[in-house]
């Protein structure tokens, strides 16, 4: 189809909301991106972008905008909380897109992404309120109509929902399920590379795994800094927990002494804490004229380090489907037939993080796999 004409209005300025806006706009459509927040910035720490996402954004022509603020990474490995390794293999498909994964800080990550989208396409300070699909009343020509908290209403042709795990377009139009618990607690903060002495000088990713924590290593090498996670299984279902350094010891004891010294070197002001949350798949995630892409449409939990790319995955399989399809909604069919398999899979196997008797040490009589099928959100 010609979407030279589309009017896309993208919820969320995350990195599926932003890469979505590059490829389309690239595409010839109109774009708008709305972004609640009255400033764009990412919390956390690292993550690491696939082959496959850096194969997109070479498609893109942001490659290099990309790759100057990360560094590339050879494998990773993972190794028993005392430092033996248990295996270590290079990243899926680096021989096909000609690149490897590389490792980012989450900032620099969305400043690059937002910091290549033309002047103006973002908007920020528009919470979505309300939004109205036409074409479910049969208005084919309707479009959608959205309303935000400012007072501001737009009509758009197309309304991409990446607006994360708490999606309005989500429950609004799709399905009203909550986040679930995972069982977990994730503790993140950025230190100084000098603070695990040996451990990531190679550039590799490393996790460390015992007793029911995993410790990810990911060495951000061109800031000079670590990306230090520590995952504990934790039944506080508390969306931002409280918790002290002396529990976050706890959870590495008995691990590598360089670990233990990093983490009782942690200023707390600079941690990142939260329990971990996922959602059930969503049966169905488009109508004619709204989709949701990223959280909104597959939130999953961090074991596989494919939240981010399977956003910006999404972000460039929407593209194809519009540029090949013949009408908008043929488009969003096909987006969710061709992604909808994967992201199932994807949440899935993030769910199976730990094994059974780490398990059953804080959730007697649950096995992997199941906490985050069965656990509330009563917390969140």
């Amino acid at each position: 189809m010609d979407i030279s004409n589309l009017n896309v209005a993208i919820i969320g300025a995350g990195y599926g909301g932003a890469a979505a806006a590059k490829a389309l706009s690239l595409a010839g459509a109109h774009v708008t991106v709305y972004e609640q927040a009255s400033a764009i910035r990412e919390v956390g720490a690292g993550i690491g972008l696939r082959p496959s996402t850096m194969g997109l954004f070479r498609d893109l022509g942001i490659f290099d905008a990309i790759a100057a603020v990360s560094n590339p990474s050879e494998a990773f490995q993972i190794l028993t909380g005392e430092g033996h390794p248990i295996m270590e293999e290079e990243w899926p498909e680096k021989d096909v897109y000609e690149t490897t994964t590389h490792l980012i800080h989450r900032g620099d990550f969305i400043d690059a992404l937002v910091g290549v989208l033309p002047e103006g396409m973002v908007k920020v300070g528009h919470k979505l309120e309300k939004i109205i699909d036409h074409t479910a009343n049969g208005d084919a020509s309707g479009g959608v109509t959205l309303t935000f908290a400012n007072g501001e209403t737009v009509t758009a042709d197309l309304v991409i929902g990446a607006d994360g795990i708490k999606s309005t377009v989500r429950e609004q139009l799709f399905s009203d399920q909550q986040p679930v618990f995972a069982g977990e607690h994730a503790y993140r903060a950025v230190i100084d590379i000098a603070e695990t002495p040996g451990m990531v000088d190679d550039g590799k990713l490393r996790m460390y795994i015992g007793r029911g924590t995993k410790v990810y290593l990911l060495p951000l090498l061109s800031r000079g800094q670590l990306s230090f996670d520590i995952t504990a299984l934790n039944p506080d279902s508390t969306w931002a927990p409280t918790v002290t350094k002396e529990d976050i010891l706890r959870t590495v004891e008995g691990f590598d002494e360089r670990i233990v010294a990093a983490t009782r070197n942690l200023d707390m002001n600079t941690v990142n804490i939260r329990a971990v949350y996922d959602i059930d798949p969503v049966d169905v995630w488009h109508s004619d004229a709204v989709t949701l892409i990223g959280d909104a449409a597959h939130a999953m939990c961090h074991h596989q380090g494919q939240g981010a790319n399977s956003a910006i995955m999404d972000a460039g399989a929407l593209t194809k489907a519009l540029r090949e399809a013949d009408t908008l909604p043929e488009a969003l069919a096909a987006f969710q037939a061709a992604r909808k398999p994967v992201t199932d899979e994807l949440q899935r196997l993030s769910r199976n993080g730990w094994s059974e008797d780490e398990v059953n040490d804080v959730f007697p009589g649950q096995k992997p796999g199941e906490i985050g099928a069965t656990t509330s959100a009563a917390g969140a």
